[in-house]
C-alpha cells in the first residue's frame, strides 16, 4: 500500500511489525470541512441551476409584473446562494488555519516535491487503465488534489470575485459590494464580457462536479478505499492491505 508523500499522511501505516493489520481506518476529515463540502455542493447546485436560467432566461409572460416575479425569483435565490457560497468558502478557509492537516490540503500544492509529481502521474495513469493497481492515501490522490486546488479554490475565487462584480451592478456605485469587488469591471473589455467568464466558470465547475462524482464512485469500488463515506464519515477506511 502506498500513501501520499507528506509525512503527516504516514500514520496509517506506523505500526509495530506484525500488527500491519491493525490500523484500517484513518480520521481524516473534521466536521466542519465535511459540513462545509456538503453544503458548498447543494449552493453549486442552486447556484449552476438559476445561473443558466439567468444567463438562458425563460419566456417572459404577459400582464402586471408584480404577478410575474419568476425571473426576479430566481434571481434572488441565486444571490441568495452566491453569499452562502461565500461565507462558506471564507469559513473554511479560516478552518485551513485552525483544522487539522487535511483542511490545509486544498489550500496548497507541493510543487517543489518531485515525488508529489511522480504520483501526481502514476495517479493520471491509474485513471486512464494503464496501472494495475491503485495506490492508496489517506487524504486526497495529488491528482484529485491538483485539480480541487485548480478548480475548486482558485475556481471560487474567481467565481465569487465576477459574481459580486456583477452583483454590485444592481446595489449601486455607493454600495460596499462596488467598493469591494467594483475594480473587476476594468479588467475586462465591458460588462458583457464579465457575464461570458462567469457563465464559462460556471460549467467548468459542472463539468467538475460530473467527473468529481464519477471518480468518488469508481475510487470507492477499485481503489479499495472509501472516499464517499468518508465525506459523511470523516474515516477512511482501507478494505485490504494488498501491496
Amino acid at each position: 500500500m502506498t500513501v501520499q508523500t507528506d509525512p503527516k499522511d504516514l500514520a496509517v501505516h506506523e505500526t509495530p511489525p506484525g500488527e500491519a493489520h491493525a490500523r484500517t481506518s484513518v480520521y481524516v476529515y473534521e466536521a466542519p470541512v465535511r459540513l462545509w463540502h456538503w453544503i458548498n455542493a447543494l449552493a453549486i447546485v442552486v447556484l449552476s441551476v438559476t445561473g443558466y436560467l439567468i444567463g438562458s432566461p425563460l419566456h417572459s409572460t404577459g400582464g402586471s409584473g408584480t404577478d410575474n416575479f419568476l425571473m426576479g425569483g430566481i434571481r434572488f435565490v441565486h444571490f441568495t446562494a452566491a453569499y452562502v457560497f461565500a461565507i462558506g468558502f471564507l469559513a473554511r478557509l479560516y478552518w485551513a488555519f485552525v483544522g487539522n492537516h487535511h483542511a490545509r490540503q486544498l489550500f496548497t500544492l507541493p510543487f517543489w516535491n518531485g515525488a508529489w509529481w511522480r504520483e501526481l502521474f502514476g495517479e493520471l495513469k491509474w485513471y486512464l487503465f494503464l496501472e494495475k493497481e491503485p495506490k492508496k492515501y489517506v487524504g486526497h490522490n495529488p491528482l484529485a488534489h491538483a485539480v480541487m486546488f485548480f478548480v475548486i479554490t482558485l475556481g471560487s475565487i474567481f467565481m465569487i470575485l465576477t459574481g459580486f462584480a456583477l452583483y454590485a451592478e444592481g446595489t449601486g456605485h455607493d454600495s460596499w459590494q462596488w467598493a469591494a469587488f467594483g475594480w473587476m469591471t476594468a479588467i475586462f473589455p465591458n460588462t458583457q464580457g464579465l457575464h461570458t467568464w462567469h457563465h464559462l466558470g460556471m460549467w467548468v465547475i459542472i463539468l467538475f462536479v460530473m467527473v468529481h462524482v464519477y471518480a468518488a464512485v469508481r475510487e470507492d469500488i477499485m481503489s479499495r478505499q472509501s472516499i464517499i463515506s468518508t465525506m459523511i464519515s470523516g474515516e477512511r477506511m482501507f478494505k485490504d492491505n494488498r501491496p
